[in-house]
């Protein structure tokens, strides 16, 4: 019954109306002017009921998506195991776990305020309200729990991907510091200019939009994926990369590929389905009709496959480029171009057609590949290619929808006065806008994480040492190894009269495969 809206029942006029039609038809003022009452009543009521359910649908669709995005952190927590050394599983899971806890504290006590918090003193840069979600349901601004919910599985989701770059050699309180310090105040600020009415770059304000249009990024090509791959690229270079990656006595580099592809493939599925919660969801509500039998529904379907042929298209053209240039099917190279396509279509999945997401996901496996060669080339270490795939492609992502957002689209995810892709003739206001995204969270995230990263190595906080770093952190700091080999005594022989089970002997995987 709180939320009546623009279902409300009968006006004081529609009162008369009613009074009017029922006098004229014999009946007395009095009795006409009860029924008339009465009828506007029911259809206050009925208004208010049809208007509960179309909340409690959207808020049960926001939900279902948060629990899908959310779903990505076991992706995350696969892909990362699969594709570090055997010696630092128990290492990168922790994280991974302390990625969505520390993220939910700090988010909970400032992100979520700082991102969309209005109060009287809303202003462009950053919010003022909801702090330790005070004042929360807010009825005016149309916030409920699920939404803080949903955006926090956005925000853990960056600083998941930070993880990856830094892995194998960082400090555990590190971890806890940049990750609580990126959720609750880095990615918030971003997630402010971009995605609340009152921000000055995104296409969701009210009014002030950047070039009068305002930046497209529908679920984060930018906002989420670039914000945690540079902040991922600045925490690799200022800790170097692995021991042994890179010699300097001149021999080659030494490829130090993670241990399971069998996780990588595990995870990169679970990211996938967790990404039909990530860029529909982003919709927010479901029951909004546009014309005829179309609505939000309809965007809700499309944004999904236009996410499917992207990562599809991305696989494909991995699949084959890195045959022509190694000779190999290589899996985990697929598994990386299939979530580069996803990382790129993020921006732009609500408002382009599903045949540009073919473009979008082609240009993606380039843009990967092409960073790896380059980030080889200048030896740079990344465990996960976390900057090369969701810096790099995230960047392409949010350059792609200036090209080829469709106004139909845009004017139904967003309203009218916004602007459409260049090349569908939109001009280019669209284009330069989403320019000045990705200069404004490049400089962004510099200015910020460069400083804590230096801060970190400055006290002694940031890189684990030489000699743990050689045994794993499995083993130096979390206690025993993630894998473990039982061998029976060599003294126990077949036959023997003693039927007792033989003594086993322990061996650490990380003593077997130390690389």
């Amino acid at each position: 019954m709180a939320y009546v809206g623009s279902f409300a029942g009968c006006s004081s006029s529609d009162v008369g109306n009613l009074t009017g039609l029922l006098t004229a038809s014999g009946a007395t003022n009095a009795s006409a002017a009860q029924v008339g009452q009465f009828i506007c009543d029911r259809f206050d009521e009925v208004a208010a009921t049809l208007t509960a359910h179309n909340l409690a649908v959207d808020n049960t669709y926001l939900l279902f998506s948060t629990y899908l995005v959310f779903s990505m952190q076991i992706g995350f927590a696969m892909l990362c195991a699969g594709s570090v050394r055997a010696k630092n599983t128990m290492n990168i899971m922790l994280t991974n776990v302390l990625d969505a806890a520390a993220g939910g504290i700090s988010f909970y006590l400032f992100g979520y305020g700082f991102a969309f918090g209005r109060s009287s003193n809303n202003n462009s840069f950053i919010g003022s309200n909801f702090f330790a979600l005070h004042n929360m349901p807010d009825q005016d601004n149309g916030f409920d729990y699920s939404f803080f919910l949903f955006q926090w599985a956005f925000a853990i989701a960056t600083a998941g991907i930070t993880s990856g770059s830094i892995a194998e050699r960082t400090q555990f309180v590190a971890y806890l510091v940049y990750s609580s310090f990126l959720t609750g105040f880095v990615y918030p600020i971003v997630a402010h200019w971009m995605w609340s009415v009152d921000g000055w770059a995104g296409a969701a304000a009210t009014s002030n939009r950047l070039f009068g249009v305002g930046a497209i990024d529908f679920a984060g090509s930018g906002v989420v994926h670039m914000v945690g791959g540079i902040a991922g690229l600045w925490g690799a270079l200022i800790e170097g990369p692995r021991l042994g990656r890179f010699p300097k006595n001149g021999t080659s580099s030494m490829d130090m590929r993670g241990h399971s592809a069998s996780l990588v493939v595990l995870g990169s599925f679970l990211l996938w389905f967790g990404w039909y919660g990530f860029n529909p969801g982003s919709f927010v509500k479901i029951l909004a009709p546009y014309d005829g039998f179309q609505g939000n529904w309809t965007g809700v379907g499309r944004t999904a496959v236009t996410t499917t042929l992207s990562g599809s298209t991305a696989a494909l053209t991995t699949l084959f480029a890195r045959r022509f240039f190694t000779g190999h099917w290589n899996v985990t190279d697929v598994c990386n171009g299939l979530l580069g396509g996803f990382a790129a279509i993020t921006s732009g999945c609500a408002v382009v057609e599903p045949w540009a997401a073919i473009i979008c996901g082609f240009v993606a496996s380039w843009v990967l590949m092409s960073l790896n060669y380059l980030a080889l080339k200048v030896k740079y270490d990344d465990p996960l290619e976390a900057f090369q795939l969701h810096g790099g492609c995230g960047a392409w992502g949010v350059l792609f929808t200036g090209l080829f957002a469709r106004e139909k689209f845009v004017a139904e995810a967003y309203g009218p006065g916004r602007g459409h892709g260049l090349f569908m003739g939109g001009g280019g206001k669209l284009l330069a806008a989403q320019i000045i995204e990705i200069l404004v969270i490049a400089g962004w995230v510099t200015a910020t994480m460069v400083p804590l990263f230096f801060l970190l190595k400055y006290f002694d906080l940031l890189r684990i040492s030489p000699e743990d770093e050689m045994a794993g952190m499995d083993l130096t700091r979390h206690g025993g190894s993630a894998y473990y080999i039982e061998q029976p005594e060599l003294s126990y022989k077949a036959g023997s009269k003693n039927k007792q089970r033989p003594e086993q002997e322990v061996i650490p995987m990380a003593f077997i495969a130390p690389f």
